[in-house]
């Protein structure tokens, strides 16, 4: 069957409020710089008033891979479940406008939308506090057969391993992609992620995941060591394909014995990290959905990461496609 999408993602769909203070206000806020926190709804009331003066961008790791994908003229859907408010009408809104596929029921009564507060220090580091809302909501009837059988890729957001009801629909969406001759991917988002759900996310990894996207304290918090290079071995025996990076020192894709290093793109300076991950997997997994050799991949996966952290927010401000053919990709 030919593939109406080349990526399908399923992640939390998320409004980001993005603003920038220095370290005395994280160390008011008792917030863990470079952390990412979840809170409650006074608390988000709290932490929104406190926060300088922000930009409001909609956000969530798997709903950025889709905008990047979108933007080097990909074609993506995403599933997330937002609540019937103002600002699920504005995730609705910007989803559909970037090209992306989002046709997820709103909940009707319960949570508000998510949002993440996220504070950007002057060294680029982002702290993010996260109220997740109608996300938690999402269930496996959600998980649209139709959507992800017609994609090459189906990628999940390792955020949404924290509730039962997202695990089966992650397990929904592998059973479908799998059944379609499709491939499976999935992030790891962040090492408490990993930290808190270690041997079933492992165990699903292991059994249903085909690629796997995570940072270097991610893959080591996965195998609880300090040796990257043995963490990298560890995932990549484990799964297709293992793509890792290393902030400015690119990125690693591992490949059974293969392991081939990708050099981060230049950036003239680093103002906002937000989405850099997400961005590097929208540019891989565009570059898979298109034959592209691995390297090809990383390559366009460190491009995409390049422009992101080149300003504040977590979605391309620029067409990833014309940057690509600039750079001869």
């Amino acid at each position: 069957m030919t593939a109406l999408y080349d990526v399908a993602a399923i992640g939390n769909a998320i409004v980001d409020v993005i603003a920038q203070c220095d370290d005395a206000f994280l160390d008011a806020q008792g917030l863990v710089k470079g952390s990412m926190a979840l809170i409650d709804t006074t608390r988000a009331a709290s932490l929104y008033d406190a926060m300088a003066a922000g930009i409001e961008a909609s956000g969530g790791s798997a709903g950025n891979t889709v905008a990047g994908v979108a933007s080097f003229g990909g074609k993506a859907a995403f599933i997330g479940k937002v609540a019937d408010d103002q600002l699920g009408r504005v995730f609705t809104h910007d989803m559909r406008a970037i090209g992306g596929t989002f046709t997820t029921p709103p909940l009707a009564e319960g949570p508000a939308t998510a949002q993440c507060l996220i504070n950007v220090t002057p060294d680029a580091q982002r702290t993010m506090s996260t109220y997740l809302g109608a996300c938690v909501e999402l269930t496996a009837a959600d998980v649209d057969p139709a959507i992800i059988e017609a994609a090459q890729y189906a990628y999940l957001e390792g955020y949404l391993f924290d509730p039962l009801e997202a695990r089966r629909a992650f397990a929904k969406a592998a059973a479908l992609s799998h059944g379609a001759g499709r491939k499976i991917a999935i992030t790891l988002s962040d090492s408490f992620v990993v930290d808190r759900h270690r041997e079933a996310l492992l165990g699903f990894v292991e059994t249903q995941c085909d690629i796997v996207f995570a940072n270097a304290s991610e893959v080591c918090a996965l195998f609880q060591t300090d040796d990257f290079d043995a963490a990298v071995k560890a995932l990549a025996s484990r799964v297709e394909i293992a793509a890792v990076t290393r902030s400015e020192k690119g990125s690693v894709v591992a490949q059974g014995d293969s392991v081939q290093e990708i050099s981060a793109f230049p950036v003239e300076k680093v103002v906002d990290t937000t989405g850099a991950g997400d961005q590097y997997a929208a540019g891989f997994l565009y570059g898979l959905s298109q034959g592209r050799s691995l390297a090809d991949c990383g390559k366009l996966g460190s491009l995409a990461a390049a422009e992101v952290i080149a300003h504040y927010g977590p979605r391309p401000q620029v067409k990833l496609r014309e940057l690509a053919a600039q750079n001869g990709l």
